[in-house]
C-alpha cells in the first residue's frame, strides 16, 4: 500500500508538488495523469526513492521512502519512460543480472526468470542481444526488469510506448492481472488505456491533485446537463414543440435536417426522459432512427481539470 501525506517538493522558490495527499491500496491500479510540468514525474521520483521530498511523508507498506529507502526499493518495480537497458547484453543475461542485483535467490532464480519471460512475451528473443531488438521488444524487456524480483508495487511510466496494437492489449491485460495482487501506479497520456486498466484515476495539475476517483465517478461528476442525440423522420419544426412538452427537457437543438432531423435534446441534470421520448415517438408515429445519451469521456474530465495548461 502507498500512503502519501502532505507531500511537497520545491526547487528553490518553485513549488513542483504542493501539499498533496493520497493512498493506493494493495490490489488496485491507479492511473496517474497530468499535463507536462504538472508535478507527475516529481511525485513518481519521490515514490521510487530517486529524490527526497521537501516536506511531507511517503510510506510504502509502512516503510518511509527517506528513512527506510533500501527496504522500499526492494518492494518497488519501476519502469521509467526510457527503459534502463544495457544494450550490450543478451535479454537472458540482462534479466539474470538485474535479478541478482536485487537479491533474487539462487534456487528460484531461473524459475522466476522463465515466469517473467512468459508473462512479457519474450520467449522468442530471450537469447538475442538487446541492441538488436525492436522498440516494442525493448519496452517489454523494460517491463520484465521491473517485475523480475516480484515486487509488491509496480510504477509504470508509459509502459505501452512503441508496442503494436496486439501487444498493447496483451500488456494492458497483464497490468490488470498484476493489479489483482499488487499495487500498480500507471503513468500514461493514453486515456483509453486508463479506462481499460485502472480502478482509480488521479489527475495532478500545477502541483495539486485536482481529481481523484474511479473513472465512472469522474465522468459523472462532469456530466452536468445530460444530452440525448435524436434522429427522426420529421422536421425540427414538427418535433421541437412536442418534445418540449416532456418533463425534464430544457431545449431541442437542430443539428442537421436532410430528409431526417438530427437533434440534441438538452435535459435537466438528473433527468432521463428517454422513455417518454420513445412513447411520444410511438404515439406521433415518428420513425425513431437513433436515440443515444452522450456521456462525458475521461478526456473531457482531463481537459476540464487541467484548463490553463502547464506551468512555465
Amino acid at each position: 500500500m502507498i500512503e502519501v501525506r502532505n507531500l511537497t517538493k520545491k526547487y528553490g522558490e518553485f513549488v513542483a508538488v504542493n501539499d498533496i495527499s493520497f493512498s493506493v491500496p494493495t490490489g488496485q491500479v491507479l492511473g496517474f495523469l497530468g499535463p507536462n510540468g504538472a508535478g507527475k514525474t516529481t511525485t513518481v521520483r519521490i515514490l521510487t526513492c530517486y529524490m527526497p521530498p521537501t516536506s511531507g511523508t511517503v510510506t510504502i507498506d509502512g516503510n518511509d521512502v527517506v528513512e527506510q529507502s533500501m527496504e522500499v526499493r526492494r518492494k518497488i518495480g519501476y519502469l521509467p519512460e526510457s527503459a534502463p537497458l544495457y544494450t550490450e547484453m543478451d535479454v537472458i543475461e540482462y534479466l539474470e543480472f538485474v535479478l541478482a542485483l536485487r537479491g533474487g535467490g539462487n534456487g528460484s532464480r531461473s524459475k522466476r526468470i522463465r515466469h517473467v519471460v512468459d508473462m512479457c512475451g519474450l520467449g522468442d528473443v530471450i537469447a538475442k542481444n538487446i541492441s538488436e531488438l525492436s522498440k516494442g521488444y525493448k519496452q517489454r524487456v523494460g517491463l520484465a526488469q521491473a517485475m523480475i524480483h516480484d515486487p509488491e508495487i509496480l510504477v509504470l511510466d508509459e509502459p505501452t510506448v512503441g508496442l503494436d496494437p496486439n501487444q498493447i492489449v496483451e500488456i494492458r491485460n497483464l497490468i490488470k492481472m498484476l493489479g489483482r495482487e499488487k499495487t500498480v501506479v500507471l503513468c500514461t497520456h493514453i486515456l483509453p488505456e486508463v479506462e481499460a486498466t485502472c480502478d482509480q484515476v488521479m489527475i495532478i495539475n500545477k502541483g495539486k491533485i485536482v481529481a481523484n476517483g474511479t473513472p465512472d465517478s469522474l465522468q459523472r461528476s462532469l456530466a452536468g446537463k445530460a444530452v440525448i442525440r435524436l434522429e427522426v423522420n420529421q422536421s425540427p419544426e414538427t418535433i421541437r414543440p412536442m418534445l418540449m412538452e416532456i418533463e425534464g427537457i430544457e431545449a431541442v437543438k437542430a443539428i442537421q435536417h436532410d430528409g431526417t432531423s438530427k437533434c440534441e435534446v438538452v435535459c435537466r441534470p438528473g433527468s432521463d426522459p428517454r422513455e417518454a421520448i420513445f412513447h411520444k415517438a410511438v404515439s406521433a408515429r415518428w420513425v425513431l432512427l437513433e436515440m443515444s445519451q452522450e456521456v462525458s469521456s475521461l478526456e473531457d474530465v482531463f481537459r476540464e481539470m487541467t484548463k490553463g495548461g502547464a506551468r512555465e
